[in-house]
């Protein structure tokens, strides 16, 4: 399998999750404003899933463009990371239907954890398979961010037992953390480019 095909894939089952968290959402039963309030927390709970998958998309993006070379390592997580992130129409039609319960935000919670435990699997197998002095290592070589995230997704699962709406403010705030593409990437493929006019 080329890392276009494992791209391909991955990119069809991200708008599948998409398509099937927006399913969840149903017509309104009235013609007027008010007739929204009862949908207003299932629309919070896919605005931020929304925005959690294209963050997955935008940085799975990223990190395939630099990749040269896959493995079947490198498929098995690709597949780990989809499976979480398949999970999360279902934590987020649970969370939208009964937000103030613990338990919905605590499975909801989980999902992102390992998801974002999933990520790191996959980054490590793609610097495992391409190299130490590749683009992937040494742009994945400084892990703060993920290990933050980890932690703040740890302590939001905890605190959704005291108070939901806490755990929820914590995930979105993992979100806004990670909502512009992670730049580390970035720089690094500027700075080969860069290189590379140079030599021509």
């Amino acid at each position: 399998m080329t890392k276009n095909r494992l791209e391909a894939f991955s990119d069809g089952v991200l708008a599948v999750v998409i398509t099937i968290m927006v399913l969840e959402i149903k017509v309104p039963h009235g013609g007027e404003l008010h007739d929204l309030e009862p949908l207003l927390p299932l629309l919070c709970s896919y605005v931020l899933s929304f925005v959690y998958v294209g963050i997955y998309w935008n940085n799975h993006h990223h990190l395939i463009h630099v990749t040269k070379k896959i493995s079947g390592g490198v498929m098995w997580a690709n597949l780990h990371l989809l499976f979480w992130i398949s999970l999360v129409p279902v934590t987020t039609g649970w969370v939208g239907e009964h937000g103030g319960a613990p338990w919905p935000v605590v499975f909801y919670g989980l999902v992102l954890m390992m998801a974002s435990v999933a990520w790191a699997i996959l980054a490590r197998t793609i610097v495992a398979r391409n190299g130490p002095n590749s683009i992937p290592a040494q742009a994945m070589g400084n892990a703060l961010k993920e290990r933050v995230s980890t932690a703040l997704y740890a302590a939001a699962v905890g605190l959704a037992f005291v108070r939901a709406w806490i755990s929820l403010v914590l995930y979105a705030a993992v979100a806004l953390m990670w909502v512009i593409p992670d730049k580390r990437i970035e720089k690094h493929v500027a700075a080969g480019e860069a290189a590379e006019t140079d030599d021509e």
